[in-house]
């Protein structure tokens, strides 16, 4: 039977849902703080069941050579610990924690995150800029009102400041900007001294940072604004302290804030009941932020948002087991937009999961319903860097999968999805190996094999279905078994697995092929 194309134009691929289990948990790593939210969903909304904090300021450990201090780093493992131990109270059946800025940036950082998995009992993934914004943004959406119009959403985190305009659930415009809280306030407020000068200067800096982005948002244009994050409400709240009938964050009420901070002269004697003491360092950097971006984009009011990056996975979550994986959305975009032909693709994908199935016995895949998707997905965009030329397609698919915005993946499936596709043909380089999260680090070896083959016996692009093809394994030995005379009577099939043969061999992959027994 032939396999249906898949991300044809006229077609979209039904997948199988999975029921939800019955707790779900987000566990957010921000720059400043670490947060975990855990919640049931019902009836088609998440409730709320648990949620921790905790001011870890890890962007405030992330050394000029990028590396993180052991004192920093001590402080977010036995805050993960913690949560670790709540997740094993509350049997979460599924549960996703993510790295933003500071991680993003951090050199070194694979010793953190294997002792941030142990703590936690949960690997991290480190997700872009961009894919933050994303997830922000869709943690907002689903705590305002529907309303008709655009929404401008901003979130000031302790290592960036995320701005998005969205449509209802849909986001329009994303950036992630080097702008936080925590970064801005240790390099002009990290003595604890304020200033009318220093504010100015603070405020300059995140004027520069947000020129390349307020004529695009200008002109996209939106009729709404709210805030979420902790700085914004801590900057809200300060502002109700002032003037107890303000509802909303307006100019003039951040006016106020701003002249009470400068003449408090020292973050010691800020008196704000609303801004807790833990908050009080980075306070003033987060004020000038958003004081430049009320500034910049002309913004007359902003209310503040409930939802946040973290409400925002789990909602991704529970699209993960339902039809709404945003991974899926993202591959069927970028086949379309690199003219992927869809037909070649279902066919590859087809024998790649075929050859799946007969291995995964004997490979034992620590996460296997993981590595079936992402072979599905390096299948269906293994050709899309014949978009650029066709020599060489296999790297610059790498380069486009390593480089291109892809919302719902995070950057450590990214860079495995592009080196699944740099390792479809030709030579073999160990490098494609090399940087690669547990347990892909030891496993992606097995996955590049099977697209391997599975290009390979469709080199031809014809319809014609393959025979029964038969994967054995034990280990890296490989026996690839034909039915009688097919290998004869297809000598350029013979040829190329010849040549693959050699090929695999270099990486101490042995394959032997034949007919079946």
């Amino acid at each position: 039977m032939r396999s249906r194309p898949v991300g044809s134009r006229n077609t979209r691929p039904r997948r199988r849902t999975t029921a939800l289990p019955d707790v779900l948990a987000a566990v957010d790593l921000g720059s400043n703080s670490f947060h975990m939210v855990v919640a049931r969903y019902s009836h088609g909304q998440l409730v709320i069941i648990d949620r921790l904090r905790e001011m870890v300021r890890l962007a405030e450990g992330v050394e000029e050579n990028g590396r993180i201090n052991e004192v920093v780093a001590a402080r977010a493992i036995a805050c993960l610990q913690r949560f670790g131990q709540r997740l094993r109270t509350v049997r979460a059946g599924s549960v996703r924690a993510v790295g933003t800025s500071a991680l993003r940036v951090a050199h070194g950082k694979r010793s953190f995150l294997a002792r941030a998995h142990a703590a936690l009992g949960q690997p991290i993934e480190i997700i872009s800029g961009r894919e933050e914004a994303r997830l922000i943004y869709s943690g907002v959406a689903h705590h305002l009102p529907r309303e008709p119009g655009r929404r401008l959403v901003v979130d000031i985190g302790g290592g960036s400041t995320e701005l998005i305009i969205g449509e209802g659930f849909a986001p329009l415009e994303l950036e992630s900007l080097r702008l936080g809280c925590v970064i801005m306030s240790e390099r002009f407020f990290g003595d604890g001294k304020i200033s009318a000068k220093r504010m100015q200067a603070a405020r300059v800096a995140a004027r520069l940072q947000l020129a390349p982005v307020q004529a695009a948002f200008r002109r996209r244009g939106w009729e709404r604004c709210a805030g979420s994050s902790g700085t914004v409400r801590a900057i809200g709240e300060a502002i109700r302290e002032l003037d107890p009938h303000t509802a909303v964050i307006t100019p003039a009420g951040l006016r106020r804030v701003l002249d009470a901070v400068v003449a408090a002269g020292h973050i010691r004697n800020l008196s704000f009941q609303a801004v807790t003491d833990d908050r009080l360092p980075v306070f003033p950097g987060g004020l000038a932020i958003l004081a430049e971006i009320f500034a910049v984009l002309r913004l007359k009011e902003m209310r503040i948002a409930e939802g946040a990056l973290r409400e925002g996975l789990l909602y991704d979550m529970v699209g993960r087991f339902t039809d709404e994986d945003a991974r899926e959305r993202t591959v069927r975009s970028m086949q379309l937009r690199y003219h992927v032909d869809a037909e070649q693709a279902a066919r590859v994908e087809a024998i790649a999961l075929r050859l799946l199935k007969d291995t995964r016995q004997a490979w034992k895949l620590r996460d296997e319903p993981a590595a079936g998707l992402m072979l599905k997905w390096a299948a269906r965009l293994h050709e899309v860097g014949l978009d650029v030329a066709h020599s060489g397609y296999h790297r610059h698919g790498a380069y486009l999968l390593e480089n291109a915005d892809m919302p719902g993946f995070s950057r450590d499936e990214q860079r495995l999805l592009a080196r699944l596709v740099g390792g479809q043909r030709r030579k073999l380089a160990r490098e494609l190996l090399l940087e690669l999260a547990p347990p892909w680090d030891r496993e992606a070896l097995y996955l590049i094999v099977l697209l391997r083959l599975a290009v390979l016996l469709h080199r031809g692009r014809g319809r014609d279905e393959l025979p029964r093809i038969r994967l054995s394994a034990r280990g890296k030995s490989l026996r690839l078994a034909f039915p009688a005379r097919w290998l004869r009577d297809h000598p350029l099939t013979l040829a190329d697995l010849q040549q693959e043969v050699q090929y695999l061999r270099a990486l101490g992959v042995r394959l032997v092929v034949g007919p079946g027994r």
